[in-house]
């Protein structure tokens, strides 16, 4: 027979499931976004350039898209746009893939891998989420380490950070919860 806890475990593992599944949905959705916009950027650069050659005075279209060089031979011009960077909600972590600049997250996170990668850089072993409340100067009082907890845990949960496997279980492991990097970038 299920308890009234077991039932309510089941019911807590349902909606993490589904809140998951919408997040990937979203970082799909965002990547599909940042996609359009380049394929938008892309076809406004094409439509100035093609009003460029064509408002070109005297009718000289080369002169429109080549520049001069002193020795007379002429080179085309290569304009360089970065892509524009796709709107990004705060708490979103895109799921980490090989290539994926840590600027794709918001400062928050940037910030808690950063200081794990000072961490790691220096060989001091792993942080835990109170040494980093402590390190961002915050207060280390319980509302701000499970912020800082949830950050972290977002960003395992994402494939950005790995929390290791302790020898000690039970109480111990839950207290102390050590975040430590898994990727050098």
């Amino acid at each position: 027979m299920l308890s009234v806890v077991g039932l309510l475990e089941q019911h807590e593992l349902a909606a993490r499931r589904r809140v998951d599944g919408l997040r990937e949905e979203a970082d799909r959705i965002q990547a599909e976004l940042a996609a359009a916009e380049q394929e938008w950027l892309e076809w406004t650069i094409a439509r100035k350039r093609v009003g460029a050659v064509l408002s070109a005075p005297g009718g000289d279209s080369a002169g429109a898209v080549a520049a001069q060089r002193p020795g007379g031979a002429e080179t085309k011009v290569e304009v360089q746009v970065p892509p524009p960077a796709a709107a990004r909600v705060k708490s979103q972590v895109p799921v980490w893939h090989e290539g994926l600049p840590r600027t794709a997250l918001s400062a928050d996170y940037q910030r808690v891998l950063a200081a794990l990668a000072d961490r790691v850089r220096l060989g001091r072993g792993p942080l835990t989420c109170q040494e980093m409340t402590a390190a961002f100067g915050m207060d280390v009082v319980p509302a701000k380490v499970e912020a800082l907890r949830s950050k972290a845990k977002r960003l395992v949960a994402r494939g950005w950070l790995a929390e290791p496997v302790h020898a000690r279980a039970g109480r111990e492991r839950a207290r102390r919860r050590v975040m430590t990097m898994v990727i050098d970038q």
